[in-house]
């Protein structure tokens, strides 16, 4: 008899618990662990990371800035590749530390809709960043006699005022499909930031259907962005087997390949998150795949485009050791 009230008490409290979830007007994030030690080292591991991060892009928009060595297009779109970054990873990472140290998960309503806004917007503006830089690799080794008019310096801010503005559209298009459904389950989001998947997850309704349809939409556009980086590279890669000089050949692949790696990485940890069927229960893999397309690649970028850099490098050494940068007029301004 006892066991049966214990029971059936047990069995209220969960439910006022759901209740009271489903009823607040924000978000839970369950983030990596309940286990508070792990939860520290979580936030200090993550900690770390976006320092790190925000330092070494940080250093490149500085030295792509002031540096008359480095105010080629190539440079110039890195800049904004860094930029891009650093916000990214901005996004949702301090959220997260927060959550850990704080030991509460919860996200008010208005900043989750920030946070789809601003992770969708910076992503489809990575991917776009990366695919003008693919072009410029592409003007650059294909056609060298001809590079400074193909990309000449209104033509290279007009690239980036479109990768900037198509980043807006996509994250007003994300944003008001994901946030026009209604959520009537436990507002459990089984992830360290609000993950658009999981946030369909809540859904009593078909009403999901609009951000099915932005999806598509977006991964159309996507694809082909990533047939042309395909095309760009194989034109590249034809030209560069060509060269007589087995110098040329090794800087052109050396400039070339780590891109090529870092779109692609991107795009396959992207879709298989976004593809991939979503667990009713915390999974471990789900959240290290989400790391992998979140953290991953703006903690990568600087080390693959910056440090690999002979001409990056030696400004890095004049940043860091207190040496002079010249600056004089740069060759696309500073946007």
């Amino acid at each position: 008899m006892l066991l049966k009230v214990a029971s059936a008490s047990t069995i209220s409290f969960f439910k006022i618990i759901m209740t009271n979830i489903t009823s607040m007007s924000g978000f839970l994030l369950m983030g990596f662990s309940d286990v508070r030690e792990l939860q520290i080292l979580h936030a200090l591991l993550f900690l770390v990371v976006y320092l790190l991060t925000l330092t070494s892009n940080l250093i490149i928009i500085i030295i792509t800035t002031v540096d008359q060595n480095l105010q080629a297009p190539m440079y110039y779109f890195l800049k904004h590749l860094s930029l891009l970054d650093l916000s990214f990873i901005s996004v949702t990472v301090p959220q997260s530390i927060d959550n850990s140290l704080m030991n509460n998960g919860y996200i008010s309503y208005g900043q989750c809709v920030l946070q789809v806004f601003f992770f969708t917007a910076l992503a489809w503006a990575e991917l776009a960043i990366l695919t003008v830089m693919s072009y410029d690799r592409y003007a650059a080794i294909c056609f060298p006699l001809h590079y400074e008019v193909i990309m000449d310096p209104s033509k290279c801010q007009w690239a980036v005022r479109a990768v900037w503005l198509s980043g807006s559209i996509s994250g007003i298009l994300y944003t008001s499909a994901t946030f026009s459904i209604t959520f009537c389950k436990a507002k459990i989001v089984h992830q360290f930031f609000c993950d658009i998947p999981q946030l369909l997850k809540l859904s009593c309704s078909n009403d999901y259907l609009g951000v099915i349809g932005v999806v598509a939409f977006v991964a159309v556009l996507a694809f082909s962005c990533f047939i042309s980086i395909v095309l760009s590279y194989i034109h590249i890669f034809s030209t560069v087997l060509r060269m007589p000089s087995a110098e040329g050949r090794s800087k052109a692949f050396s400039t070339s390949l780590p891109h090529l790696f870092v779109v692609s990485f991107y795009l396959s940890m992207g879709i298989f998150a976004f593809l991939k069927p979503t667990s009713d229960s915390p999974s471990l893999f789900d959240l290290l795949i989400s790391i992998f397309y979140t953290v991953i690649p703006p903690s990568l970028n600087p080390i693959i485009y910056g440090l690999r850099n002979e001409a990056m490098k030696e400004a890095c050494r004049k940043l860091l050791l207190g040496g002079q940068l010249t600056k004089k007029k740069s060759y696309l301004f500073c946007c």
